[in-house]
């Protein structure tokens, strides 16, 4: 029987010697790829084959890398979606301001431009900063007071028309009644025709009333009113209201005549106070006429002899007599000047 050694304690080829070959193989393929490119084919092979191994052992890495990239990419788009939405927030507000601003320029330029058109001293612009505090009552407090020129009656227009009047003020602040108020009394007439007439606040819905119109007045739907300025208070023109029903029954003889109110009574913000003082100061400043002299009392001259006639009274004079004394009496010269009698005493 022959013996063997087991496969485990074969003795093969040297390691030095497979070392060598080896090297050898190695720089004999690197100076054939090198120079005549023949394992060009090898290595294409060879990365077809390896592809799905390498791609394989990619995997994970690239799982890591695509979480991380994913964590971060939604914490970045997190914050910048809470700042576009921060952002579009502050630009809402920005264009509401800007709309507000607006619509409140062109209201203050509606303003100023009827403060310009009215014969009026000056207009005080003022803004309203609160509704009175009775709330039967249709009045609104405004933050320009008696420091600021403001003065009790003075009308309070907005850029369409009559709002209603000063009726009580305090050094900054006023109270205004509005036209729809239950005492205010406006005297009217009807641009149309003009048909003069009164309106009165106090309605329910803010509405006004002409009373004492004769049912056969000639007054019809949407006809505009205006101040009369027959009152001295508001100027005359100012656009107060608007016919919107007319009831006519024979069996009253008035009518009965509602009309809506053309100025923002309920939407206001700006207000314009009126000064009306130039009127009256044009009617202290006209020349007024020299009232007629009163006749003086009697006065009775002493008695004279009757070789001296009784000197004619003269004319009283112009000058004012003062509280406690008689007119004086002037005699024409060469007559005896007559003597005052007391009324104290009786002489």
């Amino acid at each position: 029987m022959e013996y063997s050694p087991p496969p485990l304690f074969k003795q093969g080829p040297s390691a030095r010697v497979r070392l060598a070959f080896f090297v050898a193989l190695s720089v004999g393929l690197l100076f054939l790829d090198a120079r005549f490119g023949a394992m060009e084919i090898v290595r294409k092979v060879l990365g077809t084959v390896l592809y799905p191994a390498q791609r394989l052992a990619s995997f994970p890495l690239e799982i890591g890398e695509a979480g991380l990239e994913y964590v971060t990419t939604l914490g970045s788009l997190k914050t910048e979606n809470e700042a576009l939405l921060l952002e579009k927030l502050q630009d809402k507000q920005r264009l509401h301001e800007l709309q507000t601003l607006k619509v409140e320029n062109e209201k203050l330029r509606k303003l100023m431009n009827v403060g310009n058109t009215l014969q009026v001293k000056r207009a005080i612009l003022s803004e309203v900063v609160s509704d009175a505090r009775d709330p039967f009552s249709r009045k609104i407090i405004i933050g320009k007071g008696s420091i600021q020129g403001i003065r009790e009656g003075m009308p309070v227009i907005d850029e369409l028309g009559l709002m209603g009047q000063v009726t009580r003020t305090f050094p900054s602040r006023a109270e205004v009644s509005l036209i729809t108020d239950k005492e205010q009394i406006i005297p009217v007439e009807s641009l149309r025709n003009g048909l003069r007439s009164v309106a009165y606040g106090g309605l329910d819905g803010g509405l006004l009333e002409l009373r004492f119109m004769a049912a056969n007045a000639e007054i019809e739907n949407n006809d505009l009113l205006v101040t009369s300025g027959l009152d001295g208070v508001y100027p005359r023109g100012i656009p107060v209201a608007r016919v919107m029903r007319v009831e006519r029954n024979s069996r009253y003889a008035f009518a009965s005549i509602f009309c809506e109110p053309i100025a923002g009574v309920e939407q206001h913000r700006f207000v314009l106070v009126l000064d009306t003082a130039r009127e009256t100061l044009g009617a202290a400043e006209q020349p007024t006429a020299k009232p007629e002299e009163l006749p003086t009392s009697p006065v009775t001259p002493p008695a004279t002899s009757p070789a001296q006639p009784t000197p004619p009274p003269a004319p009283p004079t112009t000058t004012a007599p003062a509280a406690s004394a008689r007119p004086a009496v002037v005699a024409p010269a060469g007559a005896p000047t007559p003597t005052v009698q007391g009324g104290s005493n009786g002489n």
